[in-house]
């Protein structure tokens, strides 16, 4: 019986260990020193947490993916989340993003992502997941940011 609890500790630990949270940024200007710093380019990723289908679609089948995640190590992740609910973000957060969304997400498209440089121009971008939730688009999407 101590061998099975012994087995299934070692299995959920494993688990929580591979599932490991990302390093997402949400203030811009702390990114923008980070990526300088570490001459890392950065990704911004615009979602509406709570009530975007195709958002949450793509944090399941890209973001919350071992390969994502390994290569997250080679970008400054800045999140910018417009929810619906009041409480999900802070007021002050919430303003930080939406001035974030007038600068770099004009036409409010979600899911966005949003690749620029380490002081902060944007190098490229790209909007939307299909319903056929296959992110090979976006892992090439990040391979390119990854070789400017």
């Amino acid at each position: 019986m101590k061998r099975y609890i012994l087995i299934a500790l070692l299995c959920i630990s494993s688990i929580g260990f591979s599932q490991a949270s990302l390093d997402w940024k949400t203030d811009f200007e702390t990114a923008k020193t980070i990526a300088k710093s570490a001459n890392k380019p950065i990704l911004m990723y615009f979602t509406g947490s709570d009530w975007c289908p195709p958002c949450k679609h793509l944090k399941q089948d890209f973001f919350d993916s071992d390969e994502f995640r390994s290569k997250s190590k080679e970008v400054v992740l800045l999140l910018v989340d417009i929810p619906y609910r009041v409480d999900v973000i802070s007021k002050e957060q919430l303003k930080k993003n939406k001035e974030l969304e007038k600068k770099f997400n004009t036409k409010r498209s979600y899911p966005l992502i949003v690749g620029l440089t380490a002081s902060g121009r944007e190098i490229s971008r790209f909007s939307a997941y299909s319903s056929l939730r296959d992110p090979s688009i976006h892992f090439r999407f990040l391979d390119n940011l990854l070789r400017f």
